[in-house]
């Protein structure tokens, strides 16, 4: 498991993004159980999460509306498969609006990034 810690703050809200093998719907579970055995992760407003799978991809917004969305197509823009990314997010107390979606997208391309090398 990769992790990018405290990568974005932004009106007290704090991101961090997280990724590792996955290559179903049970590896996805499996992962998000293992990521929250950390209590801050357990304790996180939302962990969205995605990944391409070989039978399609799968995604879980997890309260943050259209986040799981956005992190599946920068997948398959990457033709990146059988990876799950999560991208959390604690709640800072001031709603970000659109700018959510443009924090979700760095944390994917930090993570992107990371990976590379």
């Amino acid at each position: 498991m990769r992790q990018l810690e405290n990568i974005i703050t932004d009106r007290g809200s704090r991101y961090a993004v997280s990724g590792g093998p996955c290559q179903s719907a049970d590896d996805a579970r499996a992962f998000l159980k293992q990521l929250k055995r950390q209590k801050k992760y357990a304790k996180a407003t939302h962990n969205s999460w995605a990944v391409l799978t070989a039978t399609g991809g799968l995604k879980n917004d997890d309260g943050e509306s259209g986040a799981g969305m956005v992190i599946l197509r920068m997948l398959e823009r990457e033709n990146l498969r059988n990876e799950i990314i999560v991208v959390t997010r604690w709640y800072g107390g001031k709603h970000l609006g659109g700018d959510r979606f443009r924090h979700v997208q760095e944390a994917v391309r930090l993570y992107l990034a990371d990976t590379r090398g």
